[in-house]
This record gives C-alpha cells, sequence and structure tokens, in this order.
C-alpha cells in the first residue's frame, strides 16, 4: 500500500485490535504450561524452568534468551513442555544473529560471522554440529522437528544484508526484511509446535511483517542515541521529513505523522492476520503470542501520537521498550 493512503496523526486509527490469541485455546493446550513456575528475573527461575533433566546448553540458550530476548524468553515458557527447549534453541540462535551487528566495529568481521553461522547450518543438517551451545541446542531441535533448512538460512542471509547500516528506502523493503526474519521465525516455531496449515502460515507472515515493522519503531530511539535511522526513506520524504529531525527528537506534526503511517502499516498486517483467526488451528495459538504485545505497543504508540500536549514520540516509544509487565499478568492468569 502506498505511504500516501496510509492516513495521519490527526485523527484516530483503532489501532487496539485484537489478535489472534482474542479466541481463547481449549484448556489442554495450556496444560503443560500450568505446572511452570511463575518468571521471574533471576537465574533461579531459568533453571527450575528447564526442568530437572535440562543440559548446560539448554540452560545456556534460556540465559542468553532471558537477557537479550526477555518478551520471547516469557512467551517460549507458554509453549508445550514438548516444544520448550526447541523454541528456546530457535530464539537464541536468533538473538546470535541480530546481536552481531551492534557487537561488530567493521562489517568484515560481521560477515565472518554470518559465514560461521551458514556453515554452522550445513554442519548442522550434516549431522555435524560445532561444539556452540546454541548450535548444539539448534542441532537436537532440527533432529527433533525436522525444521526446514531454508527458514533458516533466509534468517541469515537477511541479516547479513542489514549490515549495511543504511535506512530502508521504502515500506516494501522493511516488509521483506521482516517476512525474513519473523516471518521465517515463526514458521519455524509452527514446525516445532507440529503444525503443518496454510491459514496458520498466511497469518504468520503477516504477523512478522507487523513484528518487525513496530521492532524497527521501537528501535527508534536506541538508534538515535548513535545517530542511526532506519525508518523508510520514503514515508520521511512524503512527510518532509529528514533524519536529522529524528535524531534531535523534533516533536513537530509531520514527524508524528511519520510514525503513524509506519505503525499503520503494521496495524494493516495485524488485521490481515486477524482474519485468518477462525481457520487456524487452536493449537497453533501459543506461536503468536507476541502478537498480544506488538498490538499493545500500538496502542501505546497511537496515544503519544495523539497527544498533542504531552509527551513526544521517542518518549512514547521508550515506554513501549519497558512495557512487558501486562504479558507477566497475562501468564499469571493463563497459569492459575
Amino acid at each position: 500500500m502506498a505511504a500516501s493512503t496510509l492516513g495521519s496523526a490527526s485523527g484516530p486509527l483503532p489501532l487496539c485490535l485484537y489478535g489472534l490469541c482474542r479466541r481463547r485455546p481449549s484448556p489442554g493446550v495450556w496444560a503443560g504450561a500450568r505446572r511452570l513456575p511463575v518468571p521471574a528475573g533471576s537465574r533461579r527461575s531459568v533453571v527450575a524452568a528447564s526442568g530437572p533433566g535440562a543440559s548446560g546448553t539448554d540452560r545456556y540458550c534460556m540465559e542468553l534468551l532471558r537477557k537479550r530476548d526477555y518478551e520471547g524468553y516469557l512467551c517460549s515458557l507458554l509453549l508445550p513442555a514438548e516444544s520448550r527447549s526447541s523454541a528456546f534453541a530457535l530464539r537464541a540462535f536468533n538473538v546470535e544473529l541480530a546481536q552481531v551487528k551492534d557487537m561488530v566495529s567493521e562489517k568484515t568481521i560481521g560477515l565472518m560471522r554470518m559465514q560461521f553461522w551458514k556453515k554452522t547450518v550445513d554442519d548442522i543438517y550434516s549431522d555435524n554440529p560445532p561444539h556452540q551451545p546454541v548450535a548444539i541446542e539448534l542441532w537436537k531441535a532440527v533432529k527433533r522437528h525436522n525444521l526446514t533448512k531454508r527458514w533458516l538460512m533466509k534468517i541469515i542471509d537477511e541479516r547479513e544484508k542489514n549490515l549495511d547500516d543504511k535506512a530502508y528506502r521504502n515500506i516494501q523493503e522493511l516488509e521483506n526484511y521482516a517476512e525474513n526474519t519473523q516471518s521465517s521465525l515463526l514458521y519455524l516455531t509452527l514446525e516445532i509446535l507440529g503444525i503443518k496449515d496454510l491459514h496458520a502460515d498466511h497469518a504468520a507472515s503477516h504477523i512478522g511483517k507487523a513484528q518487525g515493522i513496530v521492532t524497527c519503531l521501537r528501535a527508534t530511539p536506541y538508534h538515535g542515541t548513535r545517530r542511526r535511522v532506519f525508518l523508510p526513506m520514503d514515508i520521511c520524504m512524503l512527510h518532509g521529513v529528514s533524519q536529522e529531525d529524528f535524531l534531535r527528537k523534533n516533536q513537530d506534526k509531520n514527524v508524528r505523522d511519520v510514525i503513524y503511517d509506519i505503525a499503520s502499516q503494521a496495524h494493516l498486517h495485524l488485521k490481515h492476520a486477524r482474519s485468518f483467526r477462525k481457520s487456524v488451528p487452536v493449537k497453533a495459538f501459543p506461536a503468536f503470542l507476541q502478537t498480544r504485545i506488538h498490538k499493545h505497543g500500538l496502542c501505546w504508540i497511537t496515544q503519544v501520537l495523539l497527544q498533542n500536549s504531552r509527551g513526544s514520540c521517542a518518549h512514547g516509544l521508550r515506554t513501549v521498550q519497558c512495557n512487558t509487565k501486562w504479558l507477566l499478568c497475562l501468564i499469571g492468569k493463563l497459569l492459575k
């Protein structure tokens, strides 16, 4: 959809929609989750959730996820027991790739790291994983669930392209990045849950794109501290906004309109995903738990943009970054 049709921040947009998780799953889906301890921010919770028979590599993945992707960690705790360790391995793999860009000082070093993971995936499918905790756990997940190699390689390839540190030229480029990373991650999660369903795949595609867009918005304040702006250039140009406006935390209406247009595109993807809610198998719902996080994030962004006299875009996005308390409440209700 063209950026010009996405609306502006001058009028409300009903972003606070319910995602696929609106339809409550049957009690059997959460039977395994009820025995889980309430998530906490300590290492003891990681060991408890992994169970008495967990290996050191399993606990390593959980700890990495707890530190680097806390929302993903919480959502993974709610997966069925037989799928949980594989989900932790998959998300830990994603964290390893995602943090390469911030950890290296030169692109060449990042490319070498990505090449390591390409070879690692090849070795995993040759039953010869390297002695690296995430690689070992991912190999177990591949063996256990027969995961599709193509999705793993797509994540690596797209992360590798993203090492260039360039802003997205248009919203479609951002959506392609999200499809090849977030959506691929969801396809693999569905395989871990044993779901092979066309409707679930379609929903995962739209949810992954929405997640990628919202993540880009949420990361804007952080990137600004490093003097980087990755928001789609076509939408910025449409509203006459420069990267310097974001770096200076400009609060003008044009800046708010840019954020609003981008958030509106994420809203449209969530709306498309919701249209499949009656067709998606109930057992697939746990894979989409993070949809609620991003729906909540879009609500926060909208509220801030529509408050002309209070707050700034950057303040609202930072608020979204810190907002995981609601998920803890959701977990508490599900574990009752």
